[in-house]
């Protein structure tokens, strides 16, 4: 039996790469400006007016959730700004450029009996005016 080849009418042909550039058009990204700029190690990230990569996961002793510990502990990251490497420590604000500069978020979560490697990890920084 030979193999039939049916033509379509060309605007017909034209109608389905139209029509898949009309539905791509409609799907809408929405991301929330909340403040934070977030990178991961060797990321670069601006916050307010600081440019910020962080570089080394110095720490990572926060406690997991449904784990009994003797303190909450921290994160404590290395980051580059401005070439220049500081360390900062989680939810410890660093005075610069008229405002302070803070580590407000790490991802992943701990949780127990897991091992992260720096390469999953994500860091959240905000910079905010003095008094603000």
């Amino acid at each position: 039996m030979p193999l039939s080849i049916r033509r379509v009418p060309w605007p017909a042909a034209l109608a389905l790469p139209a029509l898949a550039g009309l539905c791509a058009s409609c799907i809408t990204i929405r991301t929330v400006d909340d403040g934070v700029a977030r990178a991961r190690l060797g990321e670069t990230t601006q916050a307010g007016p600081i440019t910020v990569s962080p570089e080394q996961l110095v720490e990572d002793s926060r406690c997991p959730a449904g784990v009994a510990c003797v303190r909450a502990g921290t994160v404590r990251v290395t980051v580059r700004i401005d070439n220049g490497p500081v360390e900062l420590a989680l939810a410890r604000p660093l005075a610069m450029a008229g405002g302070a500069l803070a580590l407000v978020e790490v991802y992943p979560l701990p949780r127990d009996r897991v091992r992260r490697y720096p390469d999953e990890y994500r860091f959240g920084f905000r910079w905010t005016r003095d008094g603000r």
